[in-house]
């Protein structure tokens, strides 16, 4: 989808983000992502990702990955704990070099903790969920750059 979406789609998901009091929304359509961020200071605002907005606008947008940057994506649906126990340093932060195998995260589904383990050796360059977070089978957790 090369087109900004339209207008109307925007007022609806602005309308899901105040309805359901969120924080933020990431929309997926083809190869487009859209995310929503609402401020308390400010009302929500949408804006296409691939734009950057003023430093004083009121929605801040993700980062785009690399074309090299190889994404780690939930394998099951479950909760993500950055960190082995509350109050532990996490697992890895932006800027750390992992290795193929190394521990990333922890997914708990069903009242088990699923460590998950990185595919790739290189830099994390972004975690996607905050802890604590639910996460969706196939959601993109982190962002490796080799």
């Amino acid at each position: 989808m090369s087109d900004l979406p339209e207008r109307e789609a925007l007022d609806e998901l602005l309308a899901i983000v105040r309805e359901f009091d969120l924080d933020s929304l990431v929309v997926r359509a083809g190869e487009s992502t859209y995310e929503l961020v609402a401020r308390s200071d400010a009302p929500a605002v949408a804006a296409p990702a691939a734009l950057a907005p003023a430093p004083a606008a009121p929605v801040a947008t993700a980062p785009l990955a690399s074309a090299n940057a190889k994404k780690v994506v939930a394998p099951i649906i479950g909760v993500f704990y950055s960190a082995p126990s509350p109050g532990a340093e996490p697992f890895v932060n932006v800027g750390d070099r992992v290795a193929v195998g190394q521990v990333l995260c922890i997914l708990e589904a069903m009242k088990l903790m699923n460590e998950i383990t990185s595919d790739h050796a290189g830099v994390v360059r972004r975690v996607l969920p905050e802890n604590g977070a639910l996460v969706s089978l196939g959601e993109e957790m982190f962002w490796i750059e080799p």
